[in-house]
């Protein structure tokens, strides 16, 4: 009978609007993650990882207590539960391919209010899932402000009258601005973060295994916004081809059968190919090949 391997992390991950896309990072990253109904303990193929799916704002938390070794929530819950302090920061991860860039905390009021400042607030009342952040951000600016806890549906709050403000998250805005609310500052700029234990951090064995996690989840996140390209390329127009070709390093140039043509590979970011497509074929480019990447290291 083969030995059976025991798990040598557990690793949190979060529940809800992070969910999909983490456990899609996850599957470009080599691991592929089964949930199953009505059960926070999912499969995952790889014996030295136990996965559980915990909401974002208690992961910070689960961390801390050392109940879960490592695991990925947002930077605002971590201020929020007051323990990014206690943790070990280990990357930044902005991963989403349908929310690419860091949400906003911000402060918001009725469109037709007298509000125009933080300032203007002092003495009002102010609704919020995130009490202890909003609270010392209006502690820094000596605003005195009655912060509340907000159960859901914040921006309804003030068009209810049952606030003055309300501190909400957002990334465009266009929630807000459809709510009839105004934005009048940004309290904070959040983002996923990977954090760890710090006693798991010290354990050789656990900490070899989050760094390995760290580094194929950063290669998944970098191939997200390239692609690859191949191309023949005509040897005497070779420099000028070149030339048009940005990449990471330097482009994969291989002689071909036919002295004539070389074959031209190289990484390029996502938003340039729409351009340089046609650009590389008026230059005497053919079979042009375009495709996707899992990883970038």
């Amino acid at each position: 009978m083969s030995d059976i391997v025991k798990p040598i992390i557990k690793l949190g991950i979060p529940k809800g609007s992070l969910e999909e896309s983490t456990i899609d990072l996850f599957e470009r990253a080599g691991w592929k993650i089964r949930r199953h109904t009505r059960n926070y303990f999912p499969d995952i193929n790889d014996p030295e990882i136990a996965v559980s799916i915990c909401r974002v704002q208690e992961i910070g938390s689960y961390i801390e207590d050392g109940i879960i070794d490592a695991g990925l929530t947002g930077l605002d819950w971590l201020i929020e539960r007051d323990v990014k302090g206690k943790l070990h920061e280990i990357s930044n991860l902005v991963y989403s391919k349908s929310s690419n860039r860091p949400c906003r905390w911000v402060l918001a009021v009725a469109g037709d209010s007298p509000y125009h400042r933080p300032e203007d607030l002092k003495g009002k009342r102010i609704a919020t899932e995130l009490v202890h952040m909003t609270r010392g951000y209006f502690d820094r600016k000596k605003i005195d402000v009655d912060v509340f806890y907000s159960w859901g549906a914040t921006e309804a709050k003030v068009v209810e009258g049952l606030a003055d403000g309300i501190v909400e998250v957002t990334e465009t805005g266009a929630t807000i601005r459809a709510q009839g609310l105004r934005v009048i500052d940004e309290v904070m700029t959040s983002y996923p973060v990977f954090v760890a234990n710090k006693a798991a951090w010290a354990d050789p064995a656990k900490r070899a295994k989050i760094e390995q996690i760290d580094l194929l989840l950063q290669g998944a996140m970098r191939a997200q916004s390239l692609v690859a390209i191949k191309m023949n390329a005509p040897a005497d127009k070779l420099d000028t081809l070149l030339a048009m070709l940005p990449s990471l390093n330097s482009p994969t140039v291989s002689p071909l059968r036919d002295t004539k043509w070389l074959s031209v590979e190289t990484v390029v970011e996502i938003t340039v190919v729409r351009d340089l497509i046609p650009r590389l074929c008026a230059a005497g480019a053919e079979g042009i090949i375009e495709y996707d990447l899992n990883k970038v290291i």
